[in-house]
């Protein structure tokens, strides 16, 4: 595991060096509604310039961080600290871009990623899961990967993503509605 962050992270050295990695502004601060009933914002957006899929997936991560609790001043500071986490993900092979995304109500946050390959993002997921486990709250940590589809497609119309085996288990993943078109500051 620890292998594959590593290679991650010289890679990402490689694309920021390239000037291929970017932070584009187009969702920040907008909300997102999803299907169990929460509101999260995105805080952060980075992407790959140029960075087409030939087998688009969308990977979606949820997780809480267990030593912040409900502390909006930690939150806020996690919220800004967490670019330097960049390389954990920005060199694995396929991917494309991703949305930070946080519930400041619930304290969950969430990642909408885009990826080159569906496979490839179940492989980055098995490895971040073990990762975040460490220092997430107890049964917090999970993912959902939709083959075959677009983020921008999946923000646009949501309804494109097949519905799961029932509703226990799919709410947290899928939106509820298209990205809200005006942005929103947190509290």
């Amino acid at each position: 595991m620890v292998g594959a962050f590593a290679r991650s992270a010289v890679a990402t050295a490689r694309l920021l060096a390239a000037g291929r990695l970017a932070s584009p502004t187009t969702y920040l601060d907008r909300r997102l509604c999803f299907a169990d009933g929460t509101t999260s914002f995105v805080f952060r957006e980075t992407a790959i310039r140029d960075g087409q899929s030939r087998d688009p997936a969308v990977l979606i991560v949820e997780f809480q961080l267990r030593a912040i609790g409900r502390s909006r001043l930690w939150h806020a500071l996690f919220r800004r600290e967490c670019i330097l986490h960049t390389p954990l993900f920005a060199g694995f092979l396929g991917f494309r871009s991703k949305l930070w995304i946080t519930d400041t109500t619930t304290g969950n946050y969430r990642g909408l990623y885009e990826w080159d390959g569906a496979g490839r993002a179940v492989d980055y997921a098995d490895r971040l899961v073990r990762l975040l486990a460490l220092v997430s709250t107890r049964g917090s940590v999970r993912y959902h990967v939709v083959p075959g589809l677009r983020r921008e497609a999946f923000l646009r119309d949501p309804a494109l993503a097949p519905a799961g085996p029932g509703p226990k288990t799919d709410g947290w993943w899928r939106l509820a509605g298209p990205i809200q078109g005006v942005p929103v500051r947190p509290r």
